[in-house]
């Protein structure tokens, strides 16, 4: 039997189907080469011993929900939307892509900010886009969509990189904080406030001919007494000229700062009235 690779879903599920089927002629039980997955990805336990630990304990959690396209037009700007509700205790939260050649987009650590962030990310082919969030007992808990998409946004340069534009921009920042946000995954509007920042840099992944990997690599939000809000490490597959946005329980304080680096040592330093 010939199965498409544009089918990654199915041809898993057959194979699955196929392994249980010959265990029960056996008379054995057939390990689960997934290990739970939903997606039944064959990359995902490989994934899960190099980003979330060897021996990390890991549950598949309804609670993280990550949100995005059924397919993406663009897949050089993918819009995500991680959030978690009712999960206490949550220490950092990461972001993978099963599919991409590199599988790291993001690393988020909430800090004194809400368990949520958006942004958008180049996407190669159609894959699994997963939220691994990490409580204080150690635990992992793992939400995903599927996203499907013609392809190709990693191995494409940016439009600034095109034409030339993004050294006159490089580490410009620019952002507004909005007073009420919706409760994530409801209609329901509550109090608090969302940070929609936006830094100009090509975020080039590297795998450009002739463009070597240059993309920021952490960023972080400060508020008018310098306590640290929250953090972010952002890796190659980050949009060009990335967006994103964050919620707080209340507005911060004064004037906000936002630091950072890319990987070639530029630094950010940028103040938000």
């Amino acid at each position: 039997m010939f199965l498409s690779s544009r089918h990654p879903v199915l041809a898993s599920a057959v194979l699955a189907i196929a392994l249980a089927a010959l265990s029960a002629v056996a008379g054995t039980t057939v390990a689960d080469l997934f290990e739970g997955d939903p997606y039944q990805s064959h990359p995902w336990p490989d994934m899960r011993r190099e980003f979330l630990g060897r021996d990390a304990r890991t549950v598949f959690d309804e609670r993280v929900q990550v949100k995005g396209p059924a397919f993406a037009e663009d897949p050089m700007n993918v819009p995500i939307t991680v959030s978690v509700r009712d999960l206490p205790g949550i220490e950092r939260i990461v972001v993978l892509v099963d599919r991409n050649p590199i599988r790291k987009v993001l690393e988020y650590q909430p800090v004194s900010a809400l368990p949520s962030v958006s942004f958008r990310f180049k996407l190669e082919q159609a894959s699994p886009v997963r939220a691994a969030v990490r409580t204080a007992d150690g635990v992992w808990h793992i939400g995903g969509t599927w996203v499907d998409s013609a392809g190709g946004g990693c191995t494409v340069p940016g439009s600034t990189r095109k034409d030339g534009s993004w050294s006159q921009t490089l580490g410009l920042v620019s952002g507004r904080v909005f007073e009420a946000t919706p409760v994530p995954g409801t209609e329901e509007i509550a109090t608090g406030s969302r940070l929609r920042l936006k830094i100009m840099h090509p975020m080039d992944t590297g795998l450009v001919g002739g463009i070597p990997a240059f993309y920021v690599n952490r960023l972080s939000v400060r508020d008018s007494g310098d306590r640290e809000l929250l953090r972010l490490q952002t890796y190659e597959p980050v949009s060009e000229n990335p967006v994103f946005s964050f919620d707080f329980p209340s507005k911060p304080a004064g004037t906000l700062r936002i630091v950072g680096t890319d990987n070639n040592g530029n630094r950010i330093d940028a103040r938000l009235e």
